[in-house]
């Protein structure tokens, strides 16, 4: 299984330098690339190949004046490059037959000097390696300082050097992982445990436990409007803007990296902790167009279940999604019978075949678990709940003797 691990770098002025020379010169070869398909298409000529324009785009025209300056970055860069836009004609034509999953993909287009994020990869072929001091030294970059925050398990294959909005630099490593030993480092168990979802509270597991949403987009609300007024009131293409940009683009990071780590650190207790584990496929797509737009991107559960999924594969754990359209808030968890669709506002209600009194949501997370349950067993002990005797408001129990016969 291949995973990324992410450090934030530190480049000093020179090296800032060279990895915007590097930036502009991959976003040339794969404009380049674009437009040399682009044309093909509009003549009715067959797309050119990748060996063709590799040729073409990198070796030809670093002999050329208009660019000559191609020669100043790593190959690697430029070919890595040319393969991104191989492989976004890729997805972009699967998508096109149906045979790619997801939404509808568009066309490769252009890319921008002003993009929000820029990239370079480097593989095994450029040479980099990782320095004794624990810098990563790239090819006609330099030594570039690494914040390591946790050793890397493996060596990596490849390493790509990521400048977000906010003007962060990071290296993200490609790791080849051992899923016996991932294994081997969780804890045996056979637990199991149904997650409802929520927007007041982030999740409510089947064991009755709560965990409420940090909310981090409302609570920064007020930061984020005051930057983002200052940042209207800039004169356009002026340098106070491009601070006041800053500015909002790492309130807006400083969000987005606490939400990831409420996310890690809870989807790794749920895995560590139990060997099975259901959850409920939300529409997320259509709730965002609803008023709750706002609160549905702030609780992020795609990410997060994004997250369980891919631990849950690496360390060998159950992960079980039920259809969206399950009852679970409208059925009893103690006798099974469907109550009925409820308001939002109704917290809490009582079952009317066998008098339960429900917490809404945790109800829902007990319906969720058993669901999980009617198709896959955790560590080969059933997940499904035992049997229960039949209430006398259900169909064909009416009039029946209680006797040792009827027995």
């Amino acid at each position: 299984m291949q995973l990324r691990y992410s450090f934030r770098v530190y480049p000093d002025a020179g090296q800032r330098i060279a990895l915007a020379r590097a930036f502009g010169c991959a976003r040339v070869v794969f404009n380049d690339a674009v437009r040399a398909r682009e044309d093909a298409r509009k003549a009715g000529r067959p797309f050119p190949k990748a060996g063709e324009l590799s040729t073409r785009l990198i070796t030809e025209a670093k002999r050329t004046v208009e660019r000559s300056w191609l020669g100043e970055v790593s190959a690697v860069v430029l070919q890595q490059s040319l393969r991104n836009a191989e492989a976004a004609y890729r997805n972009f034509f699967a998508s096109l037959k149906g045979t790619r999953k997801g939404p509808k993909l568009g066309a490769p287009r252009f890319k921008s000097l002003k993009d929000a994020r820029q990239s370079i990869r480097f593989t095994a072929n450029a040479r980099w390696n990782i320095t004794d001091s624990g810098r990563l030294n790239l090819p006609k970059i330099g030594a570039v300082k690494v914040k390591w925050s946790r050793m890397l398990p493996a060596t990596p294959t490849s390493v790509t050097v990521v400048k977000d909005s906010a003007g962060r630099f990071f290296a993200s490593f490609v790791i080849d992982t051992d899923p016996a030993a991932d294994a081997a480092r969780m804890p045996a168990t056979d637990q199991s445990i149904g997650i409802d979802l929520g927007l007041t509270t982030f999740a409510v597991l089947s064991t009755g436990e709560k965990i409420d949403s940090p909310r981090f987009l409302r609570r920064a609300e007020k930061k984020l409007k005051r930057a983002q007024r200052e940042l209207s009131r800039k004169e356009k293409g002026s340098k106070n803007r491009e601070k006041a940009r800053l500015k909002v683009a790492r309130a807006h990071a400083k969000v987005t990296d606490a939400r990831k780590e409420f996310h890690h650190q809870l989807s790794t207790r749920l895995i560590s902790e139990n060997q099975g584990i259901a959850v409920e496929s939300l529409s997320v797509t259509g709730l965002a167009r609803t008023r709750l737009a706002k609160s549905v991107h702030d609780a992020g559960w795609t990410a997060f279940v994004n997250m369980l999924e891919y631990k849950a594969e690496r360390y060998g754990r159950t992960l079980i999604k039920i259809g969206r359209f399950e009852p679970t808030s409208q059925t009893c968890s103690t006798c099974g019978v469907k109550d009925g669709p409820k308001p939002l506002n109704i917290r809490q209600w009582t079952c009317t075949a066998c008098g339960t009194l429900h917490d809404r949501d945790h109800n829902a997370a007990l319906n969720v678990k058993q669901a999980a349950g009617l198709a896959v067993t955790a560590c080969g002990a059933s997940v499904r709940p035992g049997a229960i005797p039949a209430q006398r408001e259900e169909t064909g129990s009416h009039g029946l003797p209680t006797g040792d016969h009827a027995a």
